[in-house]
């Protein structure tokens, strides 16, 4: 980034309402953290950049303008993007990006998103400080729930002390880990417990008591999931990924990385004392010593004298899996006279098996100068396959325009290779990867099961497998290998939870149901940006129904070229 300047100039039309909307400037701007100052990517001079406020149903017009040193793209994660996924944003996959001098128009359709999203850049490591909320109201501001008196957006995110933009090059050079971040954050601060984190101030939330508020909280951050929790008062989750939950009262939240959640917040408390927001790392990778960090926020009532700080009473631990399962479980769709799951398959015409692997490669340079294990790299993969992403066409013009050679039509609908997925001492030959852009096609309308199975290759983790272009219903979840015979009768058929990301448990499985409706090509990856970058991605197409309104819209006019 440094000497670079950033410059957008986004222009937000809601064609239902006729409103006009500016947000100007996205460009390099000198932030100070942990006593150092530097340069980073904002919007309007702002980290995290502007909240977009919409209602379900309006339409947005996005002109992006790149006055930058760097590629950027503009990913909008949650909204499903209907028949038109030329607006999706992923780099290389539906377009190719916006070079420096020029401008792309994003279309964005609201249709039945409701509650908190958010959007991001989706190229290199952009995303770690181009991030903002998305705010859909619901028509007439009718909630399912008492209506807040406000609402604030609550974005987990990261600080390092060095340029962000470097750290992919020096991963893809090395095949080792990304530089970990200095910092966790939230609104853009990292609070009393780092250094200087007073002096520089903290994120503060004013509010009135007597009062209810809505809190949008972003998993923004770029490797980790988070555990969240509010000192002094309760709260109830009421929606995830922009859909409503059934509400639940719970101490702490477990938020994957690329999930978002909306819990209310009753100010029922004494003004006397100053209640700590905290966020700490859910990893359980590596065990307790991984990361003890903890990012603090602070909740005020307005008749506050500035009394003590109240920490929460109860943050999990950093490798908590059971605290994280348990709030997991208590995910459950809001099924009422008003909200329906209609579109939940009870039968499925399709039914895949994709595995997550993290794996090593042999290093393509000498090897005191790889950085992944026993001198190899890290590599990553779905099926075994590491995704390797064009760079010359983007895939959606590629599949739009007929261009053969950029992509084979034949990702595997099951490991190639079957195996105790989750078991101990695996053989050394299942942790190399092959290497490929695959995709998997689906007739339009198929409704589709998939099952997400985490491995033990290399090691386990909880993965964030964020889908675009559609939501999906977690109907089942479990720890070890996943059991064709028996498990499926576990499934929750009556109220699973809507989601466009969902963590796939640590040595576990999660299986998904969804109706391939949306005609495009749709990314499936890991939100952890390490794993997605070694290759922990695959592409779904969607082929178009039977008439135009079925079908794939044109592309715009001004969509980027590779050239």
């Amino acid at each position: 980034m440094g000497r670079g300047v950033f410059l957008f100039q986004i222009f937000l039309q809601i064609l239902i309402t006729h409103l006009l909307l500016y947000i100007s400037q996205v460009k390099s701007s000198p932030y100070t953290r942990l006593c150092r100052s530097k340069h980073i990517l904002t919007v309007n001079g702002e980290f995290p950049g502007p909240t977009l406020r919409v209602h379900r149903g309006d339409s947005v017009i996005v002109k992006a303008h790149n006055d930058a040193r760097h590629n950027i793209t503009l990913h909008w994660h949650g909204l499903k993007q209907p028949r038109n996924p030329w607006s999706d944003g992923p780099e290389y996959i539906t377009q190719c990006p916006i070079r420096p001098g020029q401008t792309f128009t994003y279309t964005l359709n609201f249709t039945d998103e409701e509650g908190t999203i958010w959007w991001h850049a989706h190229n290199s490591w952009a995303r770690a400080t181009v991030h903002g909320a998305i705010v859909v109201l619901p028509k007439n501001n009718r909630y399912p729930f008492p209506t807040p008196h406000a609402d604030f957006p609550l974005i987990l995110g990261e600080w390092w002390k060095r340029d962000v933009m470097g750290i992919p090059g020096n991963e893809n050079i090395t095949g080792g880990e990304p530089t970990l971040s200095d910092a966790f954050t939230i609104n853009g601060r990292p609070g009393h417990l780092y250094p200087c984190g007073e002096q520089e101030g903290m994120s503060r939330i004013k509010v009135e008591r007597g009062r209810r508020y809505l809190f949008r909280i972003i998993n923004a951050v770029m490797d980790e999931n988070m555990f969240l929790a509010l000192a002094g008062h309760k709260m109830t989750v009421v929606g995830t990924d922009g859909s409503y939950t059934k509400p639940f009262i719970t101490s702490y939240l477990m938020i994957t990385a690329g999930q978002t959640m909306d819990v209310l917040v009753e100010t029922n408390q004494s003004p006397e004392m100053v209640y700590l927001v905290a966020s700490r790392a859910y990893n359980d990778a590596f065990g307790a010593g991984f990361d003890h960090s903890t990012t603090t926020a602070v909740l005020e009532y307005y008749d506050s004298d500035g009394g003590s700080n109240l920490f929460p009473r109860y943050l999990p631990a950093v490798n908590d899996t059971p605290a994280a399962t348990a709030f997991t479980r208590r995910l459950r769709s809001l099924v009422d006279d008003t909200h329906r799951i209609d579109h939940l398959p009870m039968q499925v015409d399709q039914r895949l098996f994709y595995t997550f692997s993290v794996n090593l490669q042999n290093c393509t340079v000498a090897k005191k100068h790889c950085k992944g294990p026993f001198g190899r790299r890290f590599a990553a993969s779905v099926n075994n396959i590491s995704f390797v992403t064009p760079t010359k066409v983007d895939l959606l013009k590629a599949y739009y325009s007929h261009i053969t050679g950029v992509f084979e039509s034949n990702f595997p609908d099951n490991p190639p290779t079957k195996f105790d997925y989750t078991g101990d001492n695996l053989p050394e030959n299942l942790l190399s990867s092959g290497f490929g852009t695959r995709v998997k096609v689906l007739e339009y309308n198929t409704s589709v099961e998939i099952v997400l199975q985490g491995t033990n290759v290399l090691v386990s983790d909880n993965h964030p497998i964020h889908f675009h272009g559609t939501t999906f219903f977690t109907v089942g979840w479990g720890f070890g290998n996943f059991d064709e015979n028996k498990d499926p009768g576990g499934y929750n058929l009556v109220d699973p939870p809507e989601q466009n990301t969902v963590g796939v448990p640590k040595n576990g499985w999660t299986a998904i149901r969804f109706v391939a409706d949306n005609p495009g090509i749709w990314l499936m990856h890991c939100h952890l940006d390490r794993h997605q970058n070694w290759g922990m991605t695959m592409v779904i197409i969607v082929k178009n129904g039977n008439t135009p309104e079925t079908s794939i819209i044109p592309p715009p006019k001004d969509l980027p070229s590779c050239d």
